[in-house]
C-alpha cells in the first residue's frame, strides 16, 4: 500500500513566532514529525508544504521532500488544510502516480509516535473507503458543556445528564489532531478528513495528543520532554532516507 505523508508548515505564526522550526529537545519542531513518519516505515514519501524557505531548508535536512514553495493563495490565514493537502496530492500524483492513501501530519504534534502511524495504516488497510483519524479522551465531557442564552446557561446534552456521576457517563472523545489518513478519492469528494464512517485511532498518551499553538502549549511540551527518552536524530531508523 502506497501512503503519502504530507506535513503542512506555513511560516508566520502569530502566537508562537517561528514555531515550526523552534528547537524542542535538541531539534526543530518539524523534525519530530518528519522523523516519526520515516521511522514508521509505512510512509512512501514525506512531503512538506511550506511558503517559508527557512522551513523548507530545515525540512530537507531532516529527510522531508519539498518540491517547491507553496503558492501564495494557499499561504493565507483563510487557506484550509484540505486545500493544501489536495494541492500537494494533485502535484505528487501527476509526477509519481496514484497513491492509496494520504496522511496529514501536523508538525505541531511532535510527540505522535511511529507506532501510532503504523496503527493508523493498519486500520486503513482493512477498509480504504473509511478515513482513520486519531482521537483522545475529551478533557471536558460534553454533558458538562453549556450554551449561553441571554442571561442564562443551558447544558448541551440536557439537564438530566448534568446530575449524573462522571463514572456513569458514556466515554467521550475528541480529535487529537495528530493523524488524519484518507483515500484520495474520498478526500476529493468529501473535501474533509472526518466524515460518517470515520475509524477512530485512540491515542492514550496525553503528550502524543499535544497540539502546540501558544507559548503555554510550548511549556507543556517541555514538561512532556521530561517524561520521555529523547533519541538523537542520528539514531532514528530511516532518518534522511525514504521508507
Amino acid at each position: 500500500m502506497k501512503i503519502l505523508g504530507i506535513v503542512p508548515a506555513r511560516g508566520g505564526s502569530k502566537r508562537l513566532p517561528g514555531k515550526n522550526i523552534k528547537v524542542l529537545g535538541g531539534r526543530p519542531l518539524i523534525a519530530w514529525t518528519i522523523e516519526a513518519a520515516l521511522q514508521s516505515q509505512v510512509i512512501g514519501d514525506v512531503v512538506v508544504s511550506t511558503d517559508d524557505p527557512a522551513i523548507a531548508k530545515v525540512a530537507t535536512q531532516y529527510g522531508g521532500t519539498v518540491p517547491g514553495l507553496r503558492p501564495e493563495h494557499l499561504a493565507t490565514d483563510t487557506a484550509t488544510s484540505v486545500d493544501v493537502v489536495i494541492h500537494v496530492l494533485d502535484e505528487y500524483e501527476a509526477v509519481h502516480g496514484s497513491v492509496d492513501g494520504v496522511m496529514l501530519l501536523q508538525p505541531t504534534s511532535p510527540f505522535r509516535s511511529a507506532e501510532s502511524i503504523r496503527r493508523a495504516v493498519s486500520l486503513f488497510q482493512a477498509d480504504v473507503s473509511r478515513p482513520v483519524v486519531s482521537v483522545c479522551a475529551a478533557s471536558t465531557h460534553p454533558a458538562w458543556c453549556f450554551r449561553l442564552e441571554s442571561d442564562s446557561m443551558e447544558p448541551f446534552l440536557g439537564w438530566e445528564h448534568l446530575s449524573r456521576r462522571s463514572q456513569d457517563l458514556e466515554s467521550a472523545f475528541t480529535l487529537s489532531g495528530s493523524i488524519y489518513l484518507v483515500a484520495p478519492s474520498v478526500l476529493r469528494e468529501q473535501r474533509r478528513f472526518v466524515c460518517p464512517g470515520t475509524v477512530p485511532l485512540v491515542v492514550a498518551e496525553n503528550c502524543e495528543s499535544l497540539d502546540i499553538d501558544t507559548p503555554e502549549d510550548w511549556d507543556v511540551a517541555l514538561r512532556c520532554l521530561d517524561q520521555r527518552i529523547v533519541v538523537p536524530s542520528s539514531d532514528l531508523l530511516g532518518v534522511g532516507e525514504k521508507a
